[in-house]
């Protein structure tokens, strides 16, 4: 059964690129094929841009392919996937606001650091240096396992 996931942050350049490119990684080196990822920000701020460097490079350090162009979430994003998956808390509630969620969502909308015991936001790195686009990439792995645990666990 395919699977489908959409990664939120606010603007869609640092966490939520990072954490699509990394999920898909580690669902392909788990050989998990029938999942599909997006990511999109609850802003419209960075629209059409793609991901801040720092993401590209630790992404690219890490081998793990990154290519997105921002986008907004959309109404139709609820009823398109399984799961939409919030960086922090303040992207999970405007998403809990979001037209979308309110008018037939399909869509399980949760903080992704939910799927861990210690239930940790990701910390948005765009103000800092380098170093915290690499916890944010250490976070995603570990988040992306605990997701596929889960789902695949559901799915068996």
């Amino acid at each position: 059964m395919a699977i489908s996931v959409l990664v939120v942050c606010l603007g869609n350049i640092c966490r939520s690129p990072m954490g699509e490119a990394v999920l898909r990684n580690e669902a392909l080196k788990r050989g998990i094929t029938d999942i599909h990822v997006d990511s999109a920000g609850t802003a419209a701020a960075h629209i059409g841009e793609d991901p801040d460097e720092r993401t590209i490079e630790v992404c690219g350090t890490k081998d793990v392919p990154i290519s997105h162009s921002a986008r907004q979430v959309r109404a139709s994003d609820f009823t398109s996937f399984d799961y939409i998956l919030a960086a922090d808390g303040s992207n999970l509630r405007a998403l809990e606001r979001h037209v979308g969620h309110r008018e037939g969502s399909k869509a399980t909308v949760k903080l992704w650091g939910s799927y861990l015991p210690d239930n940790k936001p990701i910390q948005d790195p765009y103000y800092g240096g380098l170093d915290g686009f690499k916890e944010v990439y250490e976070q995603c792995v570990k988040l992306s396992n605990a997701f596929l645990d889960e789902v695949a666990g559901k799915e068996s």
